[in-house]
């Protein structure tokens, strides 16, 4: 089986670091535009860049872990290509993913007023070891404010809430319960909707958890991977 990870809106291969150097032979990507290449505009767009990635790269029975706007690509991805997988899980995420306006506003201004993002992530990273915290926070600025305003957009239009009894993939959803961008609920719901899926809930984590709180969250995950 091969494991990939996948980050969120703006994100970054690194913020997985807890992850790669626990499952051997797994991999963390950088989607496209970040900061390489040319951004995708629609999760769709993302999960159909993911499924060429796998396909060039000859992987089969894969396994696809994405956090935040990552989730939504996984989920797509189950739904447009379950051929070559052996499981999804998703982080923080959820089947639809809108994103408040004032979000959005903010962000915007960021692309000509770059000192924002610094605002807008704020306390985002506070519970994640500082060095890894550090890393990811450079990153950001590498990405810019443009990457992650057409992230969120692309979060803002996704919606899969009618489609999740189509998907037969074994189906992992971790949620942290201390998330209120994409609260607990939206794990459990797809939990609830597509057949034999489990959702587990990590105390104390944010929307960061899997960086946050790595041993639960590696935990979690093999035993996803041992049931399959």
């Amino acid at each position: 089986m091969k494991l990939i990870f996948i980050h969120g809106s703006g994100g970054c291969k690194e913020s997985w670091q807890f992850q790669t150097e626990y499952f051997i032979d797994s991999e963390a990507i950088n989607l496209p535009g970040h900061p390489d290449g040319e951004l995708c505009s629609s999760i769709a767009e993302y999960a159909a860049w993911v499924h060429d990635y796998i396909q060039s790269n000859g992987y089969q029975d894969v396994i696809l872990v994405g956090h935040s706007l990552g989730g939504g690509i996984v989920l797509q991805y189950a739904l447009d290509y379950p051929a070559n997988l052996a499981g999804i899980i998703t982080i923080g995420s959820g089947a639809r993913l809108r994103v408040h306006p004032d979000a959005l506003n903010v962000v915007e201004r960021a692309i000509e007023e770059p000192a924002l993002m610094e605002a807008i992530t704020g306390i985002a990273y506070d519970q994640v070891d500082s060095s890894l915290a550090e890393l990811i926070r450079q990153r950001d600025v590498e990405n810019s404010p443009k990457s992650f305003l057409n992230d969120l957009k692309a979060c803002d239009n996704f919606d899969v809430m009618d489609r999740l009894g189509e998907i037969s993939i074994p189906l992992l959803a971790i949620a942290g319960d201390q998330d209120v961008m994409t609260p607990p609920k939206y794990s459990t719901f797809l939990a609830d909707n597509v057949a034999g899926a489990t959702s587990v809930v990590i105390s104390g984590g944010t929307h960061f958890v899997y960086a946050e709180k790595p041993v639960a969250v590696n935990q979690a995950i093999d035993t996803f991977i041992n049931s399959l």
